[in-house]
């Protein structure tokens, strides 16, 4: 152990490769646990080749705080809960454009935040009885830390000439829009958590720590290069949009979902389009998608419905459907 807070410790797993590991409640992500995760990437960008991301424990992650989160929105302190959710959002992306190679390691649950720091980081290596999704949408939120825009990210990089692009938008969109968690580490691939050819999977528990190491490593020395953010995230704009406003409109008289469903899956919908622009592949920067997210990630913060789904799962840990 080289240096820790209250919810994180860095340790130094020799050959140049750091790991971190969390030790908060199932492992949810708030302040200490980002506070750690920066400077575990400052250290590592100054003096070290890599770095994990990696726990002992029961579950990787089960995600973000939400008792900070409901906190913040019952007290009204919103400039204190967007900076919240901006800082989140730029921990992730130092995650993907730091100046080393990072691989997170999951097993158990890697639900919502824990899901999004595996997404942003350059390889995966999932034990097989990984549990992943992004469940933001059952306490009435969408994922806020760059999970909505990592998803319109992969669909525009994923499409292909020929492809009918609003089939391959829905495939990405329910993922979210159902809360959908793999059953193990192959189905999140299936689910778009994990990316083939790129992340992998382990079956050994014990040798899973070893294996990311020796992945660090090997990333490192053949000459790890520093990507750039991207400025060329082909979008669907209203060509998907339409497509989930009539969806999300005939569930809704259909009784199938409730009006905040609605409201939530059309937040989503714009999201992941990217908003109301008329051009299907236009390109727009992740920050713009990054903007759009946190936006309506706050809009539902601030909505009576999604904090009476957050209090329920905080005090009676169930998913209330209002």
């Amino acid at each position: 152990m080289i240096w820790e807070n209250n919810d994180t410790t860095l340790f130094d797993l020799g050959d140049g490769i750091l790991s971190i590991e969390f030790h908060t409640k199932m492992n949810t992500i708030g302040q200490g646990v980002l506070e750690g995760l920066n400077y575990a990437i400052d250290l590592a960008e100054k003096e070290y080749k890599g770095l994990i991301i990696y726990n002992e424990g029961g579950h990787f992650s089960a995600g973000a705080n939400v008792g900070m989160i409901y906190m913040l929105a019952i007290e009204q302190e919103w400039e204190e809960l967007d900076m919240a959710v901006q800082w989140f959002q730029k921990t992730t992306m130092r995650m993907r454009y730091s100046s080393i190679p990072v691989v997170a390691a999951p097993h158990g649950m890697a639900l919502g935040g824990g899901c999004e720091l595996c997404m942003h980081s350059d390889k995966v290596i999932a034990h097989a009885e990984t549990y992943m999704g992004l469940v933001e949408f059952g306490v009435g939120l969408i994922p806020g830390g760059g999970g909505t825009k990592e998803f319109a990210l992969r669909l525009g990089d994923e499409l292909k000439e020929g492809d009918i692009r609003t089939n391959a938008y829905l495939n990405r969109y329910l993922s979210i829009g159902q809360a959908k968690v793999s059953t193990s580490a192959y189905e999140a691939f299936d689910l778009g958590y994990l990316r083939p050819g790129q992340d992998e999977v382990i079956i050994s528990r014990a040798h899973q720590l070893a294996y990311a190491k020796e992945t660090a490593l090997h990333m490192a020395e053949k000459g790890y290069t520093q990507p750039a953010p991207r400025n060329d995230v082909k979008i669907l704009g209203k060509e998907a949009l339409g497509m989930v406003y009539v969806g999300a409109d005939g569930f809704t008289k259909g009784h199938y979902m409730s009006e905040h469903d609605k409201l939530i899956a059309e937040k989503l919908g714009e999201v992941m389009a990217g908003g109301e622009i008329s051009q299907a592949l236009t390109e727009v920067s992740e920050q713009y998608l990054l903007n759009l997210e946190r936006k309506a990630f706050m809009e539902l913060c601030s909505t009576r419905k999604t904090l009476e789904r957050i209090q329920s799962l905080i005090t009676k840990g169930k998913i209330l459907r209002n």
